[in-house]
């Protein structure tokens, strides 16, 4: 743990904990004082789960001790969010424990240069279908292919019964939409929970991909917003 004197002098920071058979960096933070251990101590004194405590007990349990590494200090708060994000945008969710992408990482964090002129470029989303737009911010990867695209769009979601009057399902990633598909039917997948469902479809005729795709949907999901399912048009 950090002294005081060394608490005072570091300010914000942000860090990172490696395991250290692999060096795999396994989760990204920002905070003050001894922030940096908090996670070491809840996954030794608590029965909470976790991607991220699980893996500071594996590695205990192995012998070994997690990897602490303040990377920049001496921030301000505001300056260590955007460290943070942008480290976690550059590492990738994907290979990190972490829960929740970067501060305002949806419209300042990593885009290709494709993605900033559709951003900033990009018509209103606008519906003259009934639709149901799907944020999958968690899932999507650039390097995807077509069928990883689809599989991560269609299953499997807590969804009600609107969903049957849905003609298309699209899904969203930081703040444009990606694709169109046509539905085709909804089955419920137990194994995944009672609620959820996931749908069968094709990819949407041409001239719906032109109108729907790489629109603007900020306005269908504000800042905050947990429910990654959105139906629009269905009323």
């Amino acid at each position: 743990m950090f002294t005081q004197s060394v608490i005072e002098s570091l300010g914000y920071y942000v860090y990172f904990l490696q395991d250290p058979f692999d060096k795999e960096v396994f989760y990204i933070g920002k905070g003050v004082g001894n922030r940096i251990f908090d996670h070491l101590e809840c996954a030794i004194t608590s029965d909470l789960e976790s991607e991220k405590l699980d893996r500071i007990r594996e590695i205990n349990n192995k012998g070994g001790l997690v990897e602490h590494f303040i990377l920049r200090h001496g921030l301000t708060e505001d300056m260590s969010f955007e460290v943070e994000a942008a480290l976690i945008d550059f590492v990738g969710m994907k290979n990190l424990s972490n829960l929740q992408s970067g501060h305002n990482s949806s419209d300042y964090g990593l885009k290709t240069v494709e993605e900033i002129s559709s951003m900033y470029q990009a018509e209103e989303f606008a519906a003259e279908d009934p639709v149901i737009l799907i944020n999958i911010n968690k899932l999507y990867d650039r390097k995807m292919t077509e069928e990883e695209l689809y599989q991560a769009t269609r299953r499997s979601w807590v969804v009600g019964e609107r969903r049957e009057k849905a003609k298309y399902a699209i899904p969203t990633y930081r703040g444009l939409t990606r694709e169109v598909y046509e539905i085709q039917n909804w089955v419920n997948v137990p194994e995944h929970g009672p609620r959820r469902f996931e749908f069968s479809g094709i990819l949407a005729d041409e001239d719906v991909r032109q109108k729907y795709r790489y629109k603007s949907i900020k306005k269908h999901f504000p800042k905050g917003a947990a429910n990654p399912i959105k139906y629009v048009g269905l009323d």
